[in-house]
């Protein structure tokens, strides 16, 4: 993937814990991994506070200053269109335009901050789905946001099965959020991926969250590989 093809948006961990329903002792306790992270502070805030969470992004193949300069790029387009469409939006959890800027463009700071150190150190590793440079069992949670089900018109079911396959092959426990379209629509793929992975025997649950900022996506699906 070229670095113009990608749109670098960064979320908190706030947001996360809010998006995927994760506690204290999850940040704390758990082996994360970060399926999609992109340049959010997740990973960054998260190993301040002394836990561990490894990301994986194909953005992670380019410089801070090429991320940068992307970001620099990108950040006031997305901008005007969120501006533009302010009414598509819940402003629930972030109240205001002004205050979604600010958190974004915080987010993206503190990561570029951290990004050379989490290289070297192994928390950012340019990797992506379907396949991920890791051995089995290696993390205790997989989360996955604002990718898989999203982007259902350009990710088709058999991709969806074989990230959700991967990523329970390397953790114990998935959380995907959301689980609409990009036209706030429930995801056509959702009923057979989770058909697919009851009948392997995960557990899957569809559960409320404490966040929706595009409109219906307040759910995530959470699956189980063996009872912990």
């Amino acid at each position: 993937m070229n670095l113009e093809q990608i749109i670098p948006w960064g979320r908190s961990k706030k947001e996360y814990m809010e998006m995927f329903n994760l506690s204290k002792e999850d940040i704390l306790n758990k082996r994360i991994l970060g399926v999609g992270d992109g340049p959010s502070s997740f990973n960054t805030e998260v190993d301040y506070d002394g836990g561990k969470v490894v990301s994986v992004d194909p953005l992670y193949a380019y410089s801070k200053k090429e991320i940068m300069q992307r970001i620099d790029e990108v950040a006031p387009v997305v901008m005007e269109e969120v501006k533009a469409h302010a009414e598509s939006f819940v402003w629930k959890n972030i109240p205001d335009v002004e205050s979604l800027e600010h958190m974004r463009i915080e987010a993206m700071m503190e990561f570029l901050m951290d990004y050379e150190e989490g290289l070297e150190e192994g928390r950012y590793i340019n990797a992506s789905l379907p396949k991920l440079p890791f051995d089995d069992n290696s993390f205790d949670l997989a989360l996955s946001s604002h990718l898989l089900f999203l982007y259902s018109d350009h990710l088709d079911v058999q991709f969806h099965k074989d990230a959700i396959d991967e990523m329970l092959r390397v953790a114990n426990e998935v959380r995907i959020f959301p689980l609409v379209t990009l036209t706030n629509e429930r995801s056509p793929h959702l009923d057979e991926v989770t058909a697919y992975l009851k009948a392997k025997g995960y557990t899957t649950e569809i559960a409320k969250t404490g966040y929706e900022f595009q409109k219906g996506a307040d759910e995530m699906l959470r699956v189980i590989k063996a009872v912990v």
